[in-house]
């Protein structure tokens, strides 16, 4: 019944998302803010889908935040990328360079104003990533980071990656740390989901300027709270 369940998802999600990007590009033409309501309805689908089709819902613990600021957030699917589009207002994503490369999909996320990585690109790669973030800052939207840099199974902790202090440096913003488990329910690299609620705890927001020995293992703590307590 999963495998049912997971196959007509993929078929109805995805068909639907090759339509949303082709619509995004005369959406774009009515401008950014257009384009991010498109995007918000993009999300909306996903999350219909998941819950109706597949059984996931979310269940938020915790105060939300509300404009400027870091949310870091633990990152074990694809399920908590587009959630958090619908859970906060325009959030600006700090995703791999490599994500906003492919042909078509790349465009969009662009325009819609993400901030791309790119790890291997020295210090200009950063100041570049700095100041994307600092112009997402000014429109007064949250800043989206997933600390230890890629999906990891249940019960991986992996140490955060040097991008975050120095977001969180340079932005002087008070930091959300995010800790889930939708690991559990959709496992990463597997075809087949499983029914059930994904908690996503909304930590008590951490001040700006702390020294980088005390803010990096507060977040880590945090994000991997749920880790410890399954």
């Amino acid at each position: 019944m999963n495998f049912l369940r997971s196959a007509l998802f993929a078929l109805i999600f995805y068909s639907w998302t090759v339509v949303a990007v082709l619509v995004s590009f005369p959406v774009s033409l009515l401008g950014t803010e257009a384009l991010r309501r498109w995007a918000h309805g993009w999300a909306r689908v996903h999350r219909i889908c998941a819950a109706w089709l597949l059984g996931i819902r979310t269940r938020p613990e915790g105060v939300v935040p509300d404009g400027a600021t870091l949310v870091a957030i633990k990152h074990q699917s694809m399920y908590e990328t587009l959630e958090v589009i619908l859970m906060l207002k325009e959030p600006a994503i700090v995703l791999k360079r490599e994500l906003t490369e492919i042909p078509f999909w790349g465009w969009v996320v662009r325009r819609y104003g993400v901030i791309p990585v790119d790890r291997s690109g020295g210090a200009a790669a950063l100041r570049r990533m700095m100041k994307a973030a600092a112009a997402a800052v000014a429109e007064g939207r949250p800043i989206v980071i997933f600390p230890e840099g890629t999906r990891v199974p249940p019960g991986e902790q992996p140490p955060l990656q040097p991008g975050f202090a120095g977001l969180y440096r340079s932005l002087k913003l008070s930091v959300v740390p995010v800790a889930l488990d939708s690991g559990r329910l959709w496992p990463r690299h597997r075809f087949i989901k499983r029914p059930g609620i994904v908690t996503m705890r909304f930590a008590p927001p951490l001040p700006p300027g702390l020294p980088r020995d005390e803010i990096e293992p507060a977040v880590h703590a945090a994000i991997n709270a749920l880790e410890r307590s399954t």
